[in-house]
Order: C-alpha cells, then sequence, then structure tokens
C-alpha cells in the first residue's frame, strides 16, 4: 500500500468548489439526455459533441482536478508549487465548459473562447502540477503516471482548441481526423492514466489491501501509453492501420489493469461491500462490457456498438469509478479538516457516520438502472428506453448532489 501522508494537504475550502460543480454539472448532464431522439444518436452529431463535452468537462475533469489537489501533494510528500491557483482553475473551467456546451448547440463562433478558457484553465492545471512533480526527488510509478497523464492532456487541450476553431470556421482543418488525437489523449492518455495511478493508492488505502505486486500498473502504462501514440500518429500523419494497433493496445491495457485492481480486491482486508465497493464493482463490470462492445464494433459496421461501448465507459467506469470515490475523498477530508484536531478531547464522528446511507444507495440503484436502460436504448435504437433512462438518471444525479453537499456540511 503506498503512503499517504496529510502533512501537505491544502484546505479543504480550496477543493469544495470542485465537487459542488461537479454535482451540479451531473445534474444537468443527466437532464440533458431527455433532448435525445434515435437520430441524434451519432458521434459528429453537435447534441452529442456538447453533450459529452458536458460531462467530461463539468463533471469529471471538475471532479477530478479537486481530488488532484488534495492527492497530488499527499501521494508525492511534496507541497504545492502555487496552491492558490486552484482558486482560479474552476471558476475558468465553468466558464469554459457553458461557452463550448452552447456553443456547439447554438453557436459555434463561441467555440474559439470556450476554448482558449478551458485550455487557460488546463494549462493552470497541468502547469502547477508539473512545477509540484518538480520537486519531488524521487520517483515511483504512482509518480509517473502523474507525469504522464497530464503530459497527454497537455497536448490534448491543444488539439482539442485547434478542433473548436476549425469547427467555429476561424481555421480549416480536418476535424474528423483530429478527433480521435483528442479523444485518445484527453480519454486514453489523461483520464485513463489518472485513474490507474490514483487507484493503485486509493483502493488499498481503503480496502487495506497489502502484499500485492504493481508489476501489472506498470505493463499497463506502458500499453496505454504506446496505444495514444500510435491513435494520434495515424491520425495528425494519416498512417494506415496504426490506429487499429493502438485500439487494440488499449484494450490489453485496460485488461491488464482490470487484473491489477482484481488483485488488489484480493488482498484487501475490509471485506465489508459498502457504497464504495459495489460502485467499484458496477464500475469495473460497466469496463469490460465497454470493452467487449468496442471490440466487437471493430468487426461488425453498426455504429450503436461504438456509441454504446462509449457510453459505459464514460457513465459505467470513469462516472463510477468517479462517484464512488467521492463517497470516501470528500468525509476523509471534512474529518481530517474539521474532527482531526478533537480526537482526544471529545467524541468525533466515523467516516461511515458522514455518508447519507439513503441518498447514497438511491444513487446507485437509479443511477445504475438508468446507465444499463440507455446502453440498451442505444443498442436497440429505442427512444422510450432513452426517456425511462434519462428519468433514472436525473433521480440518481439528485441523489448525488444531495450527498456530496450533505457530507461537505456535515456538522455533529
Amino acid at each position: 500500500m503506498t503512503p499517504i501522508s496529510q502533512e501537505f494537504a491544502p484546505p479543504f475550502k480550496l477543493i469544495s468548489p470542485f465537487f459542488i460543480l461537479g454535482g451540479v454539472f451531473y445534474v444537468l448532464t443527466a437532464f440533458f439526455l431527455f433532448f435525445f431522439g434515435v437520430d441524434d444518436l451519432s458521434f459528429l452529431n453537435p447534441k452529442v459533441i456538447s453533450f459529452t463535452h458536458l460531462f467530461l468537462l463539468g463533471f469529471v475533469m471538475m471532479t477530478i482536478f479537486g481530488a488532484m489537489a488534495q492527492l497530488v501533494p499527499v501521494v508525492l510528500e511534496v507541497g504545492h508549487f502555487g496552491v492558490e491557483l486552484f482558486y482560479s482553475i474552476w471558476p475558468l473551467l465553468l466558464i469554459g465548459t457553458l461557452l463550448m456546451v452552447f456553443g456547439f448547440l447554438y453557436s459555434p463562433a463561441l467555440l474559439p473562447f470556450g476554448g482558449v478558457t478551458v485550455l487557460i484553465s488546463m494549462m493552470i492545471f497541468v502547469g502547477e502540477i508539473f512545477l509540484t512533480i518538480k520537486k519531488v526527488k524521487k520517483f515511483n510509478v504512482v509518480m509517473s503516471s502523474v507525469l504522464l497523464a497530464n503530459t497527454f492532456l497537455f497536448f490534448g487541450v491543444i488539439v482539442g482548441l485547434v478542433m473548436s476553431l476549425g469547427y467555429a470556421g476561424t481555421i480549416v482543418v480536418d476535424i474528423f481526423s483530429l478527433l480521435k488525437a483528442h479523444v485518445y489523449l484527453v480519454v486514453g492518455g489523461y483520464l485513463s492514466i489518472t485513474l490507474m495511478g490514483l487507484s493503485v493508492v486509493l483502493i488499498p488505502m481503503f480496502g487495506l489491501s497489502h502484499n500485492f505486486s504493481l508489476k501489472p500498473l506498470h505493463r499497463s502504462l506502458y500499453l496505454m501509453s504506446a496505444s495514444v501514440l500510435f491513435v494520434v500518429i495515424s491520425s495528425l500523419f494519416k498512417v494506415d492501420n496504426l490506429d487499429t494497433i493502438g485500439y487494440a493496445l488499449s484494450v490489453i491495457a485496460l485488461l491488464i489493469y482490470y487484473y491489477q485492481v482484481f488483485s488488489i480486491y484480493k488482498t484487501r482486508a475490509r471485506k465489508e461491500n459498502d457504497i464504495y465497493a459495489i460502485s467499484l464493482m458496477f464500475s469495473y463490470i460497466s469496463l469490460l462490457v465497454s470493452l467487449a462492445l468496442g471490440v466487437f464494433s471493430m468487426f461488425i459496421n453498426y455504429e450503436p456498438l461504438l456509441l454504446s461501448s462509449a457510453w459505459l465507459m464514460f457513465f459505467g467506469f470513469f462516472g463510477f469509478a468517479i462517484t464512488g470515490h467521492i463517497y470516501k475523498i470528500i468525509p476523509f477530508l471534512v474529518w481530517f479538516e474539521r474532527f482531526s484536531p478533537l480526537v482526544g478531547k471529545e467524541k468525533v464522528p466515523m467516516l461511515v457516520d458522514m455518508v447519507p446511507n439513503n441518498s447514497t444507495h438511491a444513487q446507485f440503484v437509479f443511477t445504475a438502472v438508468g446507465v444499463t436502460l440507455i446502453t440498451l436504448a442505444i443498442l436497440l435504437q429505442n427512444e422510450e428506453l432513452i426517456g425511462a433512462g434519462a428519468s433514472f438518471m436525473v433521480v440518481g444525479a439528485f441523489a448525488l448532489l444531495r450527498s456530496i453537499l450533505y457530507m461537505i456540511n456535515f456538522n455533529k
């Protein structure tokens, strides 16, 4: 288990806006689903592009940035280079996300402004992380994953800005070719590698796992990095078949990562299946199903297969991995700041007391049903199932937001 030190943790008031805004964006994303019809289900449809950015920038990136603000200095055991910079990241990311969402839906002229604003927020984040990593004297695999992930994010955001300029008509570019590079740099390069690196810290810490090998993680990181490079080179320089090799490597990398998580899970000392554990179970089951659908789509020319794979990857795998960790990270941070000084002086709550049981389980059940229904809706091209799934997703999203606010404001 990787050692965790709270000596370098930033104040929670710095981090809480990221989690609150992430919850709000998750609700907005769920409501967005009501506006989809079967005819809208295509990767290049403006609704799909807007929806994807609302979820990835508003919920996924906002939440991950908040968590990374806390976890990076703790894992690296060095102080932030400039922790105050995080006060500017969430407002810029908020504004940039909204501009991009409305730009894709209503006015492409807004996209360059949204793209530049998102670029500035992410460059502040990446620059701060790089300067923090520079203070580390000895690297391990977790630190390497942070460095790799943020390098891919840097280039992914630049490609995204070029695409937004092309979409707005400011410059002439091959948007479809750049799309593959952008998706793989951000999703494969940043999100996947970030999750790989941090999960081998957080899952053992929360599950009390010991004596497991990190060799699968090393292999997974190498293969995922190679897959991203192959897809990017294929996209930018029109190299035939190199992208297919990249896709295959990414599938292998994620399967090896799944084995890594499974090996950690087997060595855990804490056996109870709380909301964190069952969220991760659904997350990794979604990963396997998503990979299976993605592999099938390489042999069967049926776009809904790839769309359903992407849906499960985003809302099943990333979504439940993030929400599951929210139920551990926020109580831990609130307890450490608010109640740890009282230890030995008066009775303090346990972490489990700070998690609202009803709303967390409601979030899991309703969101899991919603994700499943919409997966079927995409595969079957059924509009009624989209509406049913959206209804479940909205209830689950409100339950998540309620849980976040409850944990942040918890007071004995």
